[in-house]
């Protein structure tokens, strides 16, 4: 008989992991193994799973260090011979750890993060639904070779492209399959935008245009030690004058800058005249990505040393 199945979930905290204190406000506290025992006879017939409670936090509060964290402790997790990756995570910032891990994950075994929109003491808790989806998503023969994945409210989305909306199905994105009662369909073929491995993560800032913005934002920044700031523009990828001189301050000294929009599901374009100038100063234009996303994956580019321009014109 072959070896049984063995999954590893690592707990970085999120709403999944919440109790309500004594006035009501919701707070990270229960451990991996709390969060597992809750599932009950959930988990599939014959999968092991183990848990690495890493950090217990509101995803608000993580920093790319933390990302370099939870990367370094997922690749320890396969190298140990885990079969499937389940990461939990607070729902504010999942799209942009989710994507961090993308970007520097080459591997086979799947990782699946998930997470919750309702605390884990809610009577109408989705939590335990979601991480018992999650382990069959990464248990499935189906996930291997999909690269990083996300599973919440019964979809399973790629990473890239994803973001959080609320309500119920709390994210929208790429849809990659589903996953019903215990089963993972891949519906979609999905692209992974692999860059290599990455170690660092340079500073990237995001300022906003509109309307009456200066320079300011831009220039504290690059003052700050931005190695690249994202402009999240108006309409098709527009700034004003003032902004686009920054820019053009900013690129002079070597600083990347990505131009995206604040429009949903559009990107930035230089089809009037402001983006335009945008781009002559030097900036990339962004054709789908939001600036959450689109930040990180200019972190990803510069920490691992390859040409932002190609890297966002390719995944962005």
């Amino acid at each position: 008989m072959g070896r049984m199945p063995r999954l590893i979930v690592i707990t970085t905290g999120g709403t999944i992991a919440t109790s309500a204190d004594p006035e009501g406000v919701l707070r990270p506290v229960r451990s991996g193994a709390e969060l597992v025992a809750g599932l009950g006879d959930g988990i599939g017939a014959g999968i092991e799973v183990s848990v690495v409670d890493l950090m217990n936090v509101d995803s608000s509060e993580l920093t790319p260090t933390d990302w370099l964290r939870i990367g370094s402790a997922l690749n320890e997790a396969i190298t140990d011979g885990a079969d499937g990756v389940v990461v939990t995570h607070g729902t504010d910032s999942m799209e942009e750890t989710g994507l961090w891990l993308e970007l520097g994950y080459g591997g086979e075994v799947p990782v699946v993060l998930t997470g919750a929109a309702r605390g884990a003491d809610d009577p109408e808790a989705d939590g335990p639904a979601n991480l018992r989806d999650a382990l069959a998503v990464a248990a499935s023969p189906r996930a291997r070779g999909l690269g990083v994945l996300l599973s919440f409210a019964g979809a399973v989305l790629d990473l890239r492209g994803t973001t959080k909306l609320g309500g119920p199905a709390v994210f929208g994105g790429n849809p990659v399959g589903t996953v019903v009662g215990g089963v993972f369909t891949v519906d979609t073929a999905k692209q992974r935008p692999y860059l290599g491995r990455v170690d660092s993560a340079p500073r990237v800032d995001i300022a906003a245009a509109y309307p009456g913005a200066d320079g300011t934002a831009v220039d504290a920044f690059i003052a700050a030690g931005a190695r690249g700031l994202v402009i999240e523009a108006m309409g098709n990828g527009n700034a004003g004058t003032a902004v686009v001189g920054a820019v053009a301050r900013a690129c002079r000294r070597g600083v990347g800058v990505a131009v995206t929009t604040r429009v949903p599901n559009d990107g930035a374009r230089a089809a009037y005249g402001p983006g335009h100038d945008l781009l002559e100063a030097g900036a990339v234009l962004v054709p789908r990505l939001r600036a959450s996303q689109a930040r990180v994956l200019m972190m990803a580019a510069l920490g691992a040393g390859l040409p932002l321009d190609k890297v966002i014109a390719r995944w962005g």
